[in-house]
């Protein structure tokens, strides 16, 4: 799982890197560009950058339960649903991802910035 580090691309708030063998943009603040671009390897891959030694089954659900969310709703779910869909409380499922939900679970999801949400 190797991982090369960001390039500037032609738009200055965008980086690209090849992880895990693939080329992926990531925006300005490290969210995917891509929704399709997201794969098992990559998220190992950024999950352990990002200080995740061990991956349990509980993160793989919460990134299962946003990624499905959002394949079928075109957007994130809310908290609320995010706890009613993986039974976890809001404090356990903060404390599962280095950034908390929206800079750890989300990004590792390769779920769009919140911001460039409509």
């Amino acid at each position: 799982m190797s991982a090369e580090p960001p390039k500037q691309g032609k738009d200055p708030g965008r980086c690209a890197r090849v992880i895990a063998g693939r080329k992926v943009t990531f925006d300005d603040e490290g969210f995917f560009d891509d929704f399709e671009d997201w794969s098992e390897e990559i998220f190992e891959a950024l999950a352990h950058e990002s200080g995740i030694s061990l991956i349990t089954d509980r993160h793989r659900q919460v990134v299962r339960v946003l990624r499905e969310f959002y394949a079928y709703n075109g957007r994130a779910p809310l908290n609320n649903e995010l706890r009613k869909g993986t039974g976890m409380s809001l404090l356990e499922l903060d404390s599962l991802f280095p950034g908390g939900l929206k800079k750890g679970a989300r990004l590792l999801s390769g779920l769009p910035n919140p911001k460039t949400c409509n």
